[in-house]
């Protein structure tokens, strides 16, 4: 997965968002491979990240751990749940602090904050520090989820993007938008362009759990789905361009 980076910034469209949370599947940073971290495919996101981040773009991300160990499953096995949980917080940070390797080396400056503290290899999550970082023009990277067991990182990005004010949440995923169903096992699956929180809630989408889907409609703020695997799908989404799902409180007459 390649991202063109070289287009002029005058030629790339205005934003239509000043500061979003973009998350990430961990899934989607095993690029082809079975399993970890398939560097390449980090070095994609990262130079989506960046260009927008050149843009003026105040962007934070939330990464998920499922490319490398997933508690929900591992608990389902027979592993005590918050333990489980715990080990997925921590694979989490793995992800974030190569998806920062890759940001900097881009020269994009970048801020791991992990909400378990582990001061010689990050920051410890401070909602001011981190507001900071982001008035500054720094990509923020949250990790370790909530902090607790039981809490997915759908609803640690919700949890961020309300605290650091977000003007949306950018979901990234390996599909083009929420659909009917799974597009990859039914080919029959209907991709639906706009949604209301409700819809999500009573179809059972599995877009996000209940709790971030909650957490988004209590503070009003869109949740954007779309394919972080397709060339310049950020940039596109950021502009209002593209193919994607929107969801949000209501459904105009025209969505």
């Amino acid at each position: 997965m390649t991202f063109d980076t070289s287009r002029p910034a005058e030629a790339l469209a205005m934003p239509v968002y000043k500061r979003v949370l973009l998350k990430v599947s961990g899934e989607v940073l095993m690029g082809d491979t079975p399993y970890g971290i398939d560097m390449k495919t980090v070095d994609a996101v990262a130079a989506s990240v960046a260009e927008m981040a050149r843009q003026g773009v105040q962007l934070c991300l939330v990464i998920g751990g499922g490319n490398i160990f997933r508690g929900l499953s591992t608990a389902a096995k027979g592993m005590e749940r918050a333990g489980a949980d715990y080990m997925g917080m921590l694979a989490t940070v793995m992800n974030a602090l190569a998806m920062q390797n890759a940001l900097e080396r881009m020269g994009v400056d970048t801020r791991v904050q992990s909400a378990i503290p582990m001061q010689t290899v990050c920051e410890p999550y401070i909602r001011r520090r981190a507001q900071r970082h982001l008035e500054k023009g720094r990509v923020v990277i949250f990790a370790a989820g909530t902090g607790n067991p039981f809490f997915t990182t759908d609803t640690a990005a919700a949890l961020r993007a309300a605290e650091m004010g977000c003007d949306a949440l950018l979901k990234g995923t390996s599909v083009d938008g929420v659909y009917t169903a799974d597009p990859k096992r039914d080919p029959e699956a209907i991709r639906y362009d706009r949604l209301t929180y409700l819809d999500v809630l009573a179809k059972d989408l599995k877009v996000m759990d209940a709790s971030a889907i909650s957490l988004m409609r209590e503070n009003a703020i869109p949740i954007v789905v779309f394919s972080i695997r397709a060339p310049g799908a950020l940039r596109d989404v950021l502009a209002g361009q593209g193919v994607f799902t929107v969801i949000t409180e209501t459904v105009d007459a025209n969505g």
